[in-house]
């Protein structure tokens, strides 16, 4: 830690010890005095270690909980060095890793995860050191290069580590790792936090972004609305919406239904979520930008977002006509599950949406029948229009909403894959379930499971086999009715549940899309069926 602390004084300044009276904050550069005190302590531990070992760690702690807050030091590097060398004195940079971590304190410098890796190679921990270069790059932490360098040294030295310190399980999930592959998990908190900074202005510049210091103060407090709400009445921005009842309620967020301006054919829906969160806000601009018009209907529009101190507010459009679950259900109640020509038409809707979203470089994250709006056309649907989604059958469909858990490939370096579970009871993929990195899984899993859903009218159960080749085949439990094209579902399974790759689905999913848009489009009786069965699911859940 000689290098510790390189400066040059330009002028004879007191330690903070020397001079209780003098207030370092008085001070240009008020950090500068605890440089100077430290590496003074630092030089008497090395003479006397046993003696004046307490002594600099009581001086960092005092010094790291001094400036810890301070927005001046969040990314100077000479108080992250006094963090790592307080890691080295306390051996506890577990602790200091967190810390720094919390207060977003030097996240872009690559100093951070190098000491803490050598840290976590020293105690034998070579998981965790491989998890935080990994993390480091995913952030491109500068400089990047120095990082990678140290990085690839360690892949290429770690099996003469693991000889000494590693046990057989830490040799197969490192070793056989390829090196040009990063795995981050993309929902923590730093790492979209680390994404929003770097985007902040950006954000800024949106239409509708609304942002203040202070909590929402109206006259209806936030805190008050309950899922009975109604007529209370949330001014934003010049606007005032009545709460015209509670459509959804998550684990931070609650969705209500409201009139803008006290009229009732102007609805929307306000997504309230504690603590804020511009996440979502974010991602449905991205849709805005990178979404053909002609297929922007699919994938939900937010109008404006009020973020407060406590709290953020999505002003969303609202579809009365239910959710995709809701769709299921209403077949359930009688006993019975969706006709197959109604599976299918969902199904080339889902199989088009995350297509389209693929080959844009955008991840759902949260694929399940709740965030599937379901959309009616408001004249009676045309014999033709079907195949090329032109006329009447343009506004039939589905809407995917709900962008909270939104994943921007754009913000990651190439060649990065996820870990992480989506932590929804159903909807984990296989690389999930069994610890592998994942990508587009995350969304085709999801289809699976609601393809399930509809034809079985329950959760998806696996089935996994052993291959001559070592390697497992994935399949559902439950078999397919013999009266089914039982061909375009097994395919269709199949081709999702076994694609161990992580490279881009798109032409996976077209195909598949392709497969079915073939089946029903030689068949006129097949499309005039499905006329007559959205009319009647449209009509039962009284949406006539």
């Amino acid at each position: 830690m000689g290098s510790l602390f390189r400066y040059s004084p330009t002028r004879n300044v007191q330690s903070p010890n020397s001079s209780p009276h003098l207030s370092p904050r008085s001070l240009p550069d008020p950090l500068f005095p605890w440089l100077t005190s430290i590496r003074r302590a630092l030089d008497e531990f090395r003479r006397k270690p046993e003696k004046c070992g307490d002594s600099l760690r009581v001086l960092l702690e005092n010094c790291i909980s001094n400036f810890s807050d301070d927005e001046q030091y969040r990314d100077d590097a000479r108080f992250l060095r006094i963090c790592i060398l307080y890691g080295d004195v306390t051996q506890d940079f577990k602790q200091i890793f967190e810390m720094v971590e919390a207060k977003g304190i030097c996240q872009g410098q690559s100093m951070l995860f190098e000491a803490y890796a050598a840290f976590l190679i020293e105690k034998g921990d070579l998981l965790e050191a491989n998890k935080v270069y990994r993390l480091g790059i995913s952030r491109n932490a500068e400089p990047l290069e120095r990082l990678k360098r140290m990085y690839a040294m360690f892949l290429k030295h770690v099996k003469e580590i693991i000889q000494n310190a590693a046990t057989e399980s830490q040799v197969n999930k490192i070793v056989h790792e390829r090196q040009d592959q990063f795995c981050v998990d993309p929902w923590s908190t730093s790492v979209i936090d680390s994404f929003l900074k770097k985007k902040e202005t950006c954000i800024k510049k949106y239409a509708g972004y609304h942002v203040s210091n202070k909590i929402y103060s109206g006259k209806a407090s936030l805190s008050s609305l309950q899922n009975s709400s109604r007529n209370k009445t949330l001014e934003l921005g010049g606007k005032k919406y009545q709460i015209k009842g509670c459509s959804g309620v998550g684990r931070f967020a609650q969705v209500y239904k409201a009139f803008v301006d006290n009229n009732p054919d102007d609805v929307v829906a306000l997504k309230i979520q504690r603590p804020a969160f511009v996440w979502e806000f974010y991602m449905y601009r991205l849709l805005d930008e990178r979404i053909r018009s002609e297929e922007r209907s699919s994938f939900g529009f937010a109008h404006r977002a009020h973020i407060y101190a406590d709290s953020s507010i999505l002003v969303t459009d609202y579809l009365p006509h239910g959710t995709l679950q809701d769709a299921i259900n209403s077949h359930l109640v009688t006993n019975k599950v969706m006709e197959e020509v109604l599976c299918i038409h969902y199904s080339i809707e889902m199989l088009r949406m995350l297509e389209t979203l693929h080959s844009v470089g955008i991840i759902h994250g949260d694929f399940k029948p709740d965030n599937l709006l379901v959309r009616y056309s408001r004249e009676e649907l045309s014999a033709d229009g079907f195949s090329s989604r032109t006329g009447n059958w343009a506004d039939q469909g589905l809407c995917l909403v709900d962008w909270g858990r939104g994943i921007d490939l754009c913000l990651f370096p190439a060649g990065t894959n996820f870990i992480g579970d989506c932590q929804t009871s159903g909807f984990s993929c296989v690389q999930m379930q069994e610890n592998q990195p994942w990508k587009y899984q995350v969304d085709t899993y999801g289809l699976c499971v609601i393809v399930h859903m509809m034809l079985h009218g329950s959760y998806m159960t696996l089935e996994k086999t052993a291959k001559p080749d070592g390697s497992y085949h994935y399949q559902p439990k439950k078999p397919f009715k013999r009266y089914w094209k039982v061909e375009l579902w097994s395919n269709l399974f199949s081709s999702l549940l076994n694609n161990r790759s992580n490279e881009s689905d798109v032409m996976l999913l077209q195909s598949l899309r392709k497969s079915f848009e073939d089946h029903i489009c030689n068949n006129q009786q097949m499309i005039n069926q499905l006329k007559h069965l959205l009319a009647r699911q449209k009509s039962s859940l009284g949406l006539t």
